[in-house]
């Protein structure tokens, strides 16, 4: 079904312009839900932007938008990268994998409150609001290290339409490049955003029961992505 659901995809990037734009966004949100590794993004925003204490809806956009930028950053610098070097489009080694397993298993540590990290801590606190944002950029960064041959594999035919109309639609491609990457973002940046409408909702804080339990699974999520990293 899902292989079925990705060849409709791949015939209509060939197709009708605004069809092929429509199935590169599809395409890019499709990468987030059926994908482990950048499932893991999800519990990751989410409880980063849950341990900031009580915020605004702008501001949670605005964490989840810098977090999502900064996948899309690392991604593009490592394709850029290991192109050069005439590797698979983003193979890091399993180094890489390491490195970003161990900071997924010390967020996942600190949301569940065993391990104390000051630079991701709530804005509650006096200057933290100009921290809170450069964090949520850090994670991004760090997190598109762990998805470089995942991300690949899923762009494969994204990049293969694209480099094959570079030569006479140039624009055209980077649109559907484009695409894929305002789907790709959008479900982080949803995923994120809800949770604080939520919590605004329910009227919850830091310190409310609800938080502090969606606070906790979200930590453990984070710290099995991170030992699913190292298995990998």
């Amino acid at each position: 079904m899902i292989m079925r659901l990705f060849e409709i995809l791949t015939n209509a990037l060939n197709g009708n312009a605004f069809i092929a734009v429509g199935a590169a966004f599809a395409w890019g949100i499709l990468s987030i839900l059926l994908s482990p590794c950048h499932l893991a993004s999800i519990p990751l925003i989410i409880g980063f932007i849950n341990d900031q204490g009580k915020i605004s809806t702008k501001r949670a956009f605005r964490l989840a938008l810098l977090f999502s930028l900064g996948i899309l950053i690392t991604i593009s610098i490592i394709g850029v990268i290991t192109a050069g070097m005439g590797r698979m489009l983003g193979d890091i080694g399993s180094w890489g994998n390491y490195f970003v397993a161990i900071i997924f298993l010390a967020v996942g540590l600190h949301l569940l409150g065993l391990l104390p990290l000051a630079f991701i801590n709530g804005v509650s606190q006096p200057g933290m609001k100009k921290k809170g944002l450069l964090a949520a950029l850090l994670l991004g960064l760090i997190f598109g290290i762990a998805l470089g041959p995942c991300t690949f594999a899923y762009m494969a035919p994204m990049l293969a339409i694209t480099f094959s109309l570079s030569s006479t639609k140039f624009l055209y491609g980077i649109i559907l490049l484009m695409a894929y990457g305002i789907g790709h973002c959008s479900v982080i940046i949803l995923a994120g955003t809800s949770t604080e409408m939520v919590e605004h909702y329910l009227k919850w804080n830091e310190n409310s029961k609800g938080a502090l339990i969606l606070k906790k699974i979200c930590g453990l999520l984070v710290i099995l992505s991170g030992i699913y990293l190292l298995w990998k």
